[in-house]
């Protein structure tokens, strides 16, 4: 895994933000357009999976498994020779998270402590190299914003997921609306797994799945 932060007084860093974006370029074909999803949260996905030049957005309140979802969308992307990036605002994705995920950590970096105020633009600069850009939205996202970035993952044939409140159109929405753990027992054991319930709505009826993670 590649953890990088981007600091307007490092330049340093941002060169090597552009270097790691500069290999992660796609590996498979243009004609490729759909990466598949496996289990039932690919099953509810239009056509099974994730289309290139898209976005789909991902929320959920917090513990309802909202970053379970956005990891298992990462780890089918690297799972196929992609690379897969996670604009990190709160600092506290680890490779642990991610590895447990299904996420090849040879192909997925982290980016952090991005400035605020230019999130647009780092967005739209990891979507020149890299196939899947998952990033939290900004309560300050404009809608003329979020057309240039579907814009962008269009012209690259990269996949955006974002974080939280989209305010644009979106080939699938996903909604997290509950997680529960197994394995504790009545008060003894480890947990094992969580069930996290996922409400899918791309543009039809919403159809509603359960993803096992952990």
């Amino acid at each position: 895994m590649v953890a990088l932060e981007v600091l307007e007084e490092k330049p340093d860093q941002q060169r090597r933000l552009a270097e790691v974006a500069g290999r992660a370029r796609p590996v498979v074909e243009a004609a490729q357009r759909l990466i598949t999803v496996p289990g039932p949260l690919g099953e509810a996905l239009p056509g099974g999976g994730l289309r290139r030049g898209s976005v789909v957005t991902v929320a959920g309140a917090p513990g309802a498994g909202a970053t379970s979802i956005m990891l298992t969308l990462a780890a089918a992307v690297t799972e196929v020779g992609e690379w897969a990036v996670v604009v990190d605002a709160g600092g506290t994705l680890g490779g642990r998270a991610a590895a447990e995920a299904g996420i090849v950590l040879e192909r997925f970096a982290v980016v952090r402590r991005a400035p605020p105020d230019r999130w647009a633009t780092v967005v739209a600069a990891l979507l020149d190299g890299f196939t899947f850009v998952a990033a939290e939205v900004p309560p300050y996202c404009r809608a003329t914003h979020a057309r240039r970035l579907i814009a962008r993952a269009r012209e690259r044939g990269a996949i955006v997921a974002a974080l939280g409140g989209w305010p644009a159109e979106a080939a699938a929405r996903l909604q997290a609306t509950g997680s529960q753990w197994s394995g504790l027992g009545r008060g003894n054991g480890l947990l094992e797994r969580a069930d996290v319930q996922v409400q899918v709505d791309a543009r039809g009826a919403p159809v509603n799945t359960i993803l096992r993670a952990g």
